[in-house]
C-alpha cells in the first residue's frame, strides 16, 4: 500500500482538562480505527510544524481547548487544510482553541464567546452553573446535508455556545440564546451550533456541543460527529 493509498487520521489532543481532551478523544479512537489505515496521536500541536508528515493525513481530530499555537505550527496546520486535509472537532477544542491566532479562527469561522448559566440564585460554584436547558434546531441546509440529514432538533442541557461567527460558514444547526432577567442583553440571539467550511481544498467541521464525555456519547451528538468525521476527511 502506497503512503497515499494509506488513509491516515491524526488526533491531536491537549490544553484545558476540563473538557477531558483524552477520555473525549479515546471515545471516538475505535470509529476512526475502522475507517483509517492509520491512526495516530498527538499530546500538543508541535506535530502541525511536521509539513511533511501532515501533507500525508486526510483527517486532523482536534480536542485542545484554551491553548496557543507557535507560528510554524499555525502555518503547518493551514497547509495541510489549505492542500485537502480535514479538520475536525467539538466544543472548546476546535472553537476555543487558540485565542492568540485570529488566522486560526479564520480558518475555523467560529470563537466560542460565553455560555451564559443559570439564574445566580442557582449557582452553586460547580461546572454545572453553566448547563441549562437549550434546543438545537437543524437548519434547511442540515435537513439535507449528509452530516445531519434525518436528524430532528433535539434538546440538550449542557454548556450553550454563544459563539462569534461569520457568514462564510455553512451553518447545519443553530442554537438561540432567550433573554432573561438577569441578562446583560436585550434580544435573543442564535449562534450555529453544527457547521462546516471549505477552506482551499479541505472541510472544516465543527459542532459546539461536547462539553464532557456524557455528552458525547449521547445520540444525536455522537452520530453527528462520526458523520462529521468522515464528511471532513479527504
Amino acid at each position: 500500500m502506497s503512503e497515499r493509498d494509506s488513509r491516515r487520521a491524526l488526533v491531536v489532543r491537549g490544553g484545558w482538562d476540563g473538557h477531558q481532551p483524552v477520555e473525549a478523544t479515546n471515545l471516538f479512537l475505535p470509529f476512526l480505527h475502522e475507517h483509517f489505515d492509520e491512526v495516530r496521536v498527538e499530546e500538543s500541536t508541535a506535530v502541525y510544524a511536521d509539513t511533511d508528515y501532515l501533507q500525508t493525513v486526510d483527517l486532523i481530530v482536534q480536542s485542545v481547548t484554551m491553548s496557543t499555537i507557535a507560528d510554524d505550527e499555525f502555518r503547518g496546520l493551514q497547509s495541510a487544510v489549505v492542500a485537502g486535509a480535514g479538520f475536525a472537532g467539538w466544543h472548546g477544542g476546535i472553537a476555543d482553541s487558540f485565542r492568540n491566532n485570529s488566522d486560526y479562527l479564520h480558518l475555523v469561522g467560529g470563537q466560542f464567546a460565553t455560555h451564559p448559566g443559570k439564574a445566580p440564585g442557582e449557582r452553586t460554584g460547580t461546572p454545572a452553573d453553566n448547563y441549562v436547558p437549550y434546543t438545537v434546531s437543524i437548519t434547511e441546509v442540515g435537513a439535507t446535508h449528509p452530516i445531519t440529514a434525518g436528524v430532528r432538533d433535539f434538546e440538550l442541557t449542557t454548556e450553550q455556545y454563544w459563539v462569534l461567527h461569520d457568514d462564510y460558514n455553512d451553518v447545519l444547526a443553530t442554537t438561540t440564546q432567550k433573554v432573561r432577567p438577569w441578562d446583560p442583553f436585550h434580544r435573543e440571539v442564535t449562534s450555529p451550533a453544527i457547521w462546516t467550511r471549505q477552506w482551499g481544498e479541505g472541510r472544516v467541521f465543527v459542532a459546539t456541543p461536547g462539553h464532557q464525555v456524557d455528552i458525547l456519547e449521547q445520540d444525536p451528538i455522537r452520530s453527528i460527529i462520526e458523520r462529521g468525521l468522515l464528511w471532513a476527511a479527504r
